[in-house]
């Protein structure tokens, strides 16, 4: 009876230990992390990211005989998103882009140097792997009031929606790499707002006085090109041109933004923002206010800059 008993205990013993093992080797398992196959070559569907920065200016002279403003401050707020998805023979780009800056001198006053949103959506079906059928959306404006300054007169001359650009495209897009598109379609109409009574009566920007709005149809050209070109040096820009079939075809109004940025520090860097634009229907300029122009903005400054 003793040997059976003795080799019931030893069965039991030797059970015990063998769920220990497997119960610590369940919990090893569970704990492990999962490393990604390097077989797995699915690419993301989706890439976001963008640019939150603010710069500050501030300068003041006291008794200075060169001269110049005694105080003046400059504030400048960018943000830039996109968010573009591929899957397949599909794609989707989304970019927003949103300027706002100030500035205030002792002579001057207050006044405002920047006011800019512009959000565009483009989707695309491939036709090859760099050629896409492709629809485009955008729309452009600001969201304050601005004003000119001929000979130091304060002048109202635009708002939110005054002008306000709604442009509805299908064309064709081609991607040559991942940082460039070049877009064009040879139908494209062109909504123009001017949704300010006292500007609209004056028939400003294209439309006739009066009306809030008016409908352009003519061909559109963009081109667009984001790149990093290291980890300190970063580029965005993107260059508009739309020939309005009904009224002046010849005179292209022109449409372009530069964004250039270097890091200095981790979140400290300098950016300079250029734009151009040409709009035969803003005719705010010369002696009378009555031509159109090319509009140049220069914005240099140093201030946090947070890339995401």
């Amino acid at each position: 009876m003793k040997p059976i008993l003795l080799l019931i205990f030893s069965l039991s013993f030797l059970t015990a230990i063998a769920q220990d093992e497997t119960i610590k080797k369940l919990r090893a398992d569970s704990d492990r992390k999962i490393g990604k196959d390097p077989a797995d070559t699915i690419p993301k569907t989706w890439r976001t990211g963008g640019l939150a920065g603010i710069n500050l200016a501030q300068g003041s002279l006291t008794n200075w005989a060169a001269g110049g403003e005694d105080f003046s401050l400059a504030l400048n707020a960018l943000v830039g998103l996109y968010a573009y998805y591929k899957e397949g023979h599909h794609s989707w780009d989304n970019t927003f882009d949103f300027n706002l800056g100030y500035v205030k001198t002792t002579s001057l006053g207050s006044r405002k140097n920047d006011d800019r949103f512009d959000l565009l959506s483009k989707y695309g079906h491939a036709i090859n792997p760099k050629l896409n059928l492709a629809g485009l959306v955008n729309l452009r404006s600001q969201f304050f009031k601005g004003y000119t300054y001929p000979n130091n007169v304060k002048t109202f001359s635009s708002a939110f929606m005054a002008p306000g650009y709604l442009l509805m495209s299908a064309g064709l897009d081609y991607k040559p790499n991942t940082n460039l598109s070049i877009f064009f379609s040879p139908a494209t109409a062109r909504l123009v707002f001017v949704n300010d009574t006292a500007l609209s009566n004056k028939g400003l920007y294209g439309v006739r006085p009066g009306s809030k709005s008016n409908l352009e149809f003519g061909a559109f050209t963009t081109i667009t090109y984001l790149k990093e070109f290291n980890k300190l040096i970063g580029y965005k820009g993107r260059l508009d041109l739309f020939s309005n079939y009904r009224h002046n075809p010849q005179n292209i109004d022109l449409y372009m933004t530069n964004t250039f940025s270097i890091n200095v520090l981790k979140i400290l860097s300098a950016t300079w923002g250029l734009d151009l634009i040409y709009d035969d229907d803003a005719k705010l300029f010369g002696d009378n206010q009555t031509s159109p122009a090319l509009q140049i903005k220069s914005l240099v400054g140093i201030g946090l800059l947070v890339k995401f």
